[in-house]
């Protein structure tokens, strides 16, 4: 294995805050990329106060960094500067030459009136991967709105096809984490990638217009290609399901015989074809099921589907979860617990995956944080160094890549730009 990281030698000056841009910053640091995280004096990212929890330091105090800003700014080095002023726009501009990749999440046109807009930075530098994250892009009626990624979940559709159906109760859900800003950041990274091969190969940089909706948009995958494809010309939209799939059945969450009294249980079981269907049937006593008329094809159990389910849902109760779950990992039927965070944590596969990373930060508190799912064979994924408190590379990154010195350094803190 090669000492190397993917992207050592590449440096991003990310001007990204809150979550879509720092996960997709992370994943580039992750791979080797110096990230240079530029942060506002005296207030920094947002996220740093969206708590608590808080880090706690040395002597168990609770600290100014959030899980949450944890959770995304790994592996960087953060710096301060105040863009709001000639002189930290100067002192960004400086940097621009140094860079690979820009990366900034502003409403459309901020940076154009700082001046740090793409017109301006490609003639500082031609080969400059630029890239503007916002919630609608930078086109379109909607270019100049805020968008953040509850509003995108539900403009986006997301929301019309999370929750229990309507016809039991249910109504609109937001999913538990931020699926619009965080596919967001997935699909920068790609594009990022992709220019900087680009400009490898051409010396030619670009600007790239990621908007959280688009992604959303994108994202409904088949749920997306079902409406056109189908639906709008049968006048049929998709629609909550709760826990069971669209087009695949059966595909659900199941109760179970409660493991300790008067505690309800649940599992996933989802049957993908006709033979993991058959085989079910025969672990729960029904062999009949498989050769019924209405169920004998997946086509026929989504039409039939209210016929079988509750079928189904009298057999799952007389057995617990733990029978259950055994029984059908060893027929090699689809099928899962529901854990809690606690338990994902304490699983034994997501421990021997190495998907816990421990860190001590530099306040002195000692931390558990979520790894990268990378694992890459010839190049290794950056581990070794924990997300930064605000400001704590300013000095070293504007000597280093900048030849500042201290007196230099001292000037820009008087006048509050550092």
């Amino acid at each position: 294995m090669s000492t190397m990281n993917s992207l050592d030698g590449i440096r991003i000056l990310d001007l990204s805050r809150v979550l879509a841009g720092p996960w997709c910053t992370q994943n580039l640091a992750d791979l080797g990329a110096d990230v240079l995280k530029v942060e506002r004096p005296d207030q920094g990212d947002d996220t740093r106060r969206w708590g608590p929890p808080y880090l706690k330091d040395g002597d168990g105090k609770p600290t100014t960094e959030s899980a949450y800003y944890l959770s995304t700014n790994r592996n960087k080095r953060s710096i301060t500067c105040d863009i709001s002023q000639p002189q930290g726009q100067a002192l960004i501009k400086q940097l621009v030459p140094h860079c690979d990749v820009f990366i900034e999440n502003f409403k459309v046109g901020d940076m154009a009136r700082y001046g740090l807009d793409y017109d301006s930075l490609k003639a500082l530098n031609p080969r400059l991967v630029y890239c503007s994250i916002t919630g609608y892009g930078q086109t379109g009626p909607y270019r100049e709105r805020a968008g953040y990624d509850y509003a995108i979940q539900g403009t986006g559709g997301l929301m019309s096809v999370t929750g229990e159906r309507d016809d039991l109760g249910g109504g609109p859900q937001k999913v538990g984490v931020a699926v619009a800003d965080l596919f967001t950041g997935m699909y920068a990274t790609v594009a990022i990638l992709a220019a900087l091969r680009h400009a490898e190969r051409t010396g030619e940089g670009q600007a790239i217009d990621m908007a959280l909706l688009d992604t959303q948009v994108a994202v409904l995958a088949n749920l997306g290609a079902s409406y056109l494809v189908g639906g709008r010309y049968e006048g049929k939209v998709p629609g909550r399901m709760g826990n069971a799939h669209q087009n695949v059945v059966p595909y659900q969450v199941f109760e179970v015989a409660p493991a300790q009294a008067g505690v309800r249980d649940y599992m996933i079981l989802a049957v993908g074809n006709d033979s993991q269907f058959a085989k079910f049937c025969d672990i729960a006593g029904h062999p009949e099921w498989a050769q019924d008329p209405r169920f004998t094809s997946n086509t026929l159990r989504v039409i039939n589907r209210a016929e079988l389910i509750p079928l189904m849902e009298v057999v799952f109760k007389t057995r617990t979860k733990a029978d259950w779950l055994s029984t059908l990992e060893a027929a090699k039927v689809p099928c899962g617990p529901i854990n809690n965070l606690a338990e994902v944590f304490a699983d034994p596969h997501v421990q021997s995956r190495e998907m816990i990373n421990h860190w001590t930060h530099s306040s002195g508190g000692e931390m558990d944080l979520v790894a990268s799912p990378l694992k890459l064979r010839g190049t290794p994924v950056r581990r070794d160094r924990p997300p930064p408190t605000m400001g704590q590379h300013t000095d070293e990154v504007l000597h280093e890549v900048l030849g500042l010195d201290a007196s230099a350094l001292a000037a820009l803190r008087d006048q509050k730009i550092i």
